[in-house]
């Protein structure tokens, strides 16, 4: 008997421990959130409602806590971008077949660097599959031959269904123009949307322009998404945690003409992305005078060599895309 009670104020000893572990995590964990979110720390606030948000997933970590017009505060961006200069560009690069690899090793990320130096070996790879499935970038990377490549522009996630966010990469947003031809343009021809978009002469033109803009300056190939990073060589991002931390993709151009593909790793333990300010900094520190940023999250991808070298976070690998930016064999 004298056992079988010990036993059992055992097994409740357990049991009250277990509840309050459990207790414990919980009540930690909720007024840790509610100290982010109301208390006076401001900047892991945005980076966290940042990080959040930009996702299509994990949006209700912010929703839970704020209102929409919080959120809407914390999120956007009245910031009015310098106005390129175009022409400041010196191409040298023409003809120049070389591309050098970087990597970049920081305590939050990792990342690569390409440089190429002919600004006209840039062109823009579109979905073979357009309206119905994306395309790894991989795939589009082989099918054009090419050595180096990375994802592109932003899409909406459809399918069949016409269920969105589904990660399918059939739809290009924005403005896509392959060859001086456009391939996709789901906006009215003077609205202005974020572009990353190279002319004639291989000039990188960021910014927000709208299609009749992207005419008339006889843009050759042209992508869209948010968030222009570097103008005139002035940083455009002043905010720390603007969009939170992130895997990341980005383009830019240097005074010689030099086209320099980023792309950051993220979502991993210990290594949870790149802030934009990140980027931007990375992006001057190289010396780049314009630069865009690029879709990111699971969409960040970078091949190079036959084989993509960055680690994608999507759960099965690289993920489908609608659009990349490649180097023309």
């Amino acid at each position: 008997m004298v056992n079988k009670k010990r036993k059992k104020k055992k097994k409740l000893s357990i049991k009250k421990f277990a509840f309050f572990i459990v207790y414990q995590v919980l009540f930690i964990s909720i007024t840790g959130m509610l100290l982010v979110f109301h208390g006076p720390f401001q900047n892991v606030k945005k980076i966290l409602v940042g990080t959040a948000m930009s996702t299509f997933k994990h949006q209700y970590i912010a929703t839970m806590f704020l209102s929409k017009d919080e959120i809407s505060k914390i999120v956007s961006n009245p910031k009015v971008y310098d106005k390129q200069k175009v022409g400041a560009i010196d191409i040298k690069g023409i003809d120049d077949k070389s591309i050098t690899r970087y990597n970049v090793h920081q305590k939050r990320f990792d990342g690569y660097i390409l440089e190429i130096k002919d600004p006209k070996r840039i062109k823009v790879a579109c979905t073979s599959k357009l309206g119905v499935q994306g395309q790894r970038v991989s795939e589009m990377a082989e099918e054009k031959g090419t050595v180096a490549a990375i994802n592109g522009g932003g899409f909406f996630d459809k399918n069949d269904s016409g269920k969105e966010w589904v990660g399918t990469g059939a739809y290009p947003e924005g403005i896509v123009i392959s060859d001086g031809k456009p391939v996709s343009k789901n906006v009215k021809g003077d609205e202005k949307v974020d572009v990353m978009a190279f002319n004639n002469e291989g000039e990188l033109i960021v910014g927000k322009r709208s299609y009749n803009e992207l005419k008339e300056m006889n843009i050759k190939e042209a992508l869209s998404f948010n968030r222009t990073l570097i103008v005139n060589g002035n940083p455009q991002v002043e905010d720390e945690g603007e969009q939170g931390l992130q895997p990341r993709t980005a383009i830019g151009q240097k005074e010689d003409g030099t086209v320099v593909f980023l792309v950051i790793d993220g979502r991993k333990l210990f290594k949870e992305g790149a802030s934009l300010k990140d980027v931007q900094d990375i992006l001057l520190d190289r010396g780049v005078w314009n630069a865009g940023n690029l879709d990111g999250g699971a969409s960040a991808t970078m091949y190079y060599k036959g084989e993509v070298i960055n680690n994608p976070c999507n759960s099965t690998g690289e993920r489908t895309v609608a659009t990349c930016f490649y180097v023309e064999p």
